[in-house]
């Protein structure tokens, strides 16, 4: 049977707007109607996802909170349990046993240049006024039109999933889905303890970092190490797009990594939303041969027939 990696984007499990745990639980339940071809098709599925509108709920509490901040990495970790767990109720034995969840640490590299230019808004919206106080860096966003302030963090590339081997695992016993990743794990650097450490596999010597990966990245190393046949994004537009948010926008339907490399190189997809999931669908399909499919849960049986979404295949 073929192998997937699913990844399910934030907004695809939270919209904006929601926030309570049965409308989570709610959103989750029509995505597993909209994976139904993936059923009907015996897919051996692992599943990964976003938790960006999760970790803002949470930085907002943690506003409005008397006590001590937590740190983003336990927030990340928090978050991953907390949607793994909903994921787990909603799909139930939709795809064989139910899931196995796997809270996942993501190794980066301290000397990343994303840790010198922090590129990635979370978190709740701030007045110009309100920014200004926040013990952290904040970056102008657009909102409903106007101009808002985020909290930003670094977003550096994953280099490796410390628990890939129990993933591996878990798929070679065939023990039903595996949902991994969330949020692009949290990331994780080698501590330093003045002898060499960054050598040794040793996991005690980890230590969380205040940065988001993107789990787009996350899902395609993990997609590689199963030995994957497809990456499936899912997200909340139906397709990449050309001059996008323009009269002129045009989706990429069948496509090569070669040509979307040309669109990165003039700048078609903007940093931080559809550029990584480009960018990942590019390094898998050349990394392994399969296909990547880009599109929104609702038009993923359309995709898998070759009808819909940006499918992304080695060139002939």
């Amino acid at each position: 049977m073929p192998r997937a990696i699913v990844a399910l984007g934030g907004n695809t499990l939270l919209r904006s707007g929601e926030g309570t745990v049965a409308e989570q639980r709610e959103r989750m339940r029509k995505t597993r109607e909209d994976l139904r071809p993936l059923r009907e098709r015996d897919y051996d599925v692992l599943f990964t996802h976003g938790n960006g509108p999760q970790v803002g709920n949470r930085l907002l509490a943690e506003e409005e909170s008397s006590g001590p901040a937590e740190p983003l990495d336990v927030i990340g970790a928090e978050t991953q349990a907390q949607v793994g767990y909903l994921l787990q109720g909603a799909f139930g034995d939709a795809f064989g046993p139910d899931p196995a969840v796997v809270v996942t640490r993501t190794r980066v590299d301290p000397d990343d240049p994303a840790f010198e230019n922090p590129t990635k808004p979370i978190g709740p919206y701030y007045t110009e006024s309100e920014a200004a106080g926040q013990p952290f860096e904040t970056t102008e966003v657009h909102r409903d039109g106007g101009t808002a302030y985020r909290r930003v963090v670094p977003s550096p590339r994953p280099v490796s999933v410390l628990e890939i081997d129990r993933i591996r695992t878990l798929v070679r016993d065939d023990a039903g889905p595996v949902i991994c990743g969330g949020g692009g794990g949290v990331p994780v650097v080698a501590a330093d303890d003045g002898d060499g450490a960054g050598e040794s596999s040793d996991t005690d010597r980890f230590e969380g970092v205040p940065a988001v990966i993107d789990k787009d990245h996350t899902s395609r190393l993990v997609a590689e190490a199963v030995d994957a046949d497809e990456l499936l994004l899912l997200t909340d537009v139906d397709a990449a797009y050309l001059d996008y948010g323009t009269e002129d926008q045009r989706p990429i339907g069948a496509t090569t990594p070669s040509e979307l490399r040309a669109h990165l190189d003039a700048g078609e997809f903007a940093a931080g939303s559809m550029q990584p999931k480009i960018e990942a669908c590019v390094d898998f399909v050349e990394a392994v041969g399969g296909r990547a499919i880009l599109t929104s849960p609702a038009r993923l049986g359309d995709a898998l027939r070759d009808e819909a979404g940006t499918r992304v295949t080695p060139a002939e």
